[in-house]
């Protein structure tokens, strides 16, 4: 009897679905090409919304609880800074989605996403407000939450990545195709361990 084929969610925002690209150029897509030359029992599954932040994803959430996941993977936070969303709600809003996946599927395994802000995404208009203390939190707002939940980390997705013209889309924020890839090696060094 072939094993079950268990679920990986990848929920996210533009860096998971995906921006300006077809979804075979995605990380999570490019996941289950290492899974797949693996032979590993595994299904990928994109979740990722351009544009999402920590609030909307804890709404979201609730679309995804129904069925399996065996796997989860966190990637949101990035775009709440610049919505004016601050790192003490942002560890809020994780932790609730957090706990409302392991409530439904709590012998779900669990990876996060670290993340860092960029200057070159923050509005003009509040580059005055945002402060390296306030980027310093967000930065810990990720490390806080691994920690405390148990989660398999990833430090920074976009390393090797975030600034470099070569490996991002004309906006210098979403990674291009070879971008992509580079992210997909990020996540697969920590996720392989625990699959």
């Amino acid at each position: 009897m072939p094993p079950r084929i268990k679920t990986i969610l990848c929920f996210g925002n533009s860096l998971t679905a995906g921006y300006g690209l077809s979804s075979s150029q995605a990380y999570p897509a490019l996941l289950q090409q290492k899974i797949n030359a693996g032979n590993l029992p595994y299904q990928v599954i994109n979740a990722g919304v351009n544009g999402e932040t920590s609030a909307k994803g804890v709404q979201r959430i609730e679309q995804y609880l129904h069925q399996p996941i065996d796997v989860f993977l966190l990637e949101l936070g990035i775009n709440d800074l610049p919505r004016g969303i601050f790192p003490p709600q942002t560890s809020a809003n994780l932790q609730q989605i957090i706990d409302k996946v392991r409530s439904t599927h709590p012998r779900c395994r669990m990876v996060l996403a670290g993340m860092e802000i960029p200057r070159s995404i923050i509005p003009r208009e509040l580059s005055g407000f945002i402060a390296e203390p306030m980027i310093a939190a967000f930065h810990n707002v990720f490390v806080e939450i691994a920690s405390r939940n148990g989660m398999a980390y990833i430090p920074f997705l976009l390393k090797g990545v975030a600034g470099n013209p070569q490996l991002n889309l004309y906006d210098r924020i979403h990674p291009n195709a070879a971008g992509q890839k580079i992210l997909a090696e990020n996540v697969w060094d920590v996720l392989s361990a625990v699959l």
